[in-house]
């Protein structure tokens, strides 16, 4: 079997159909021998055929969570270097993808560089610090938003956890993060 770094095989896993394609194209382009999937099922299925060396998996698809995906991958493949993408970056979702086995997680949008740098990482290469490190509301915003996911997404046990009424919690849900 080839080392990791020798076979550049990778499956992109993604429900968005121009991104899952300019991304297959780009990661093309720099070597990488590219399958695509648009769901979980077609993503498990790929996974199980032909195990990628790397893939790149988008957290929410329409037929489930991409972190099904990646558990596939992982168990088909040990060493598979996998970067979660998600247009929903929160730090809790990000903590969970660790866990489920990826090695980064990357809020869209992310060019081919970004994900390209993510996916070739060493384990010894420590990644530079922010040059836009979180704002305090921010970091408020994604404790709230961990705590509201351990609750399994009910208001009301958020609210009681975080000490706070549950209008003000809805009412901080209902926003956009801040920057």
């Amino acid at each position: 079997m080839a080392e990791l770094g020798e076979e550049r095989t990778l499956l992109i896993v993604d429900d968005d159909e121009p991104f899952r394609r300019r991304l297959g194209r780009a990661m093309e382009k720099r070597g990488f021998d590219v399958t695509l999937a648009e769901s979980v099922a077609e993503g498990r299925l790929a996974a199980r055929t032909a195990p990628p060396a790397y893939a790149v998996v988008d957290l929410r698809l329409e037929d489930g969570n991409g972190l099904d995906v990646v558990t596939a991958i992982r168990s088909a493949r040990e060493n598979a270097r996998v970067i979660v993408l998600t247009g929903y970056g929160a730090i809790a979702t990000a903590v969970a993808a660790v866990k489920f086995g990826a090695v980064d997680y990357l809020s869209k949008p992310a060019d081919a560089n970004d994900i390209e740098n993510a996916l070739l990482q060493r384990e010894e290469d420590k990644p530079q610090p922010p040059d836009n490190p979180m704002s305090a509301d921010r970091v408020r915003w994604e404790h709230i938003q961990r705590v509201f996911e351990l609750c399994d997404r009910n208001v009301s046990e958020t609210a009681r956890r975080l000490n706070m009424h549950r209008r003000t919690l809805q009412r901080i849900l209902a926003k956009r993060s801040p920057r």
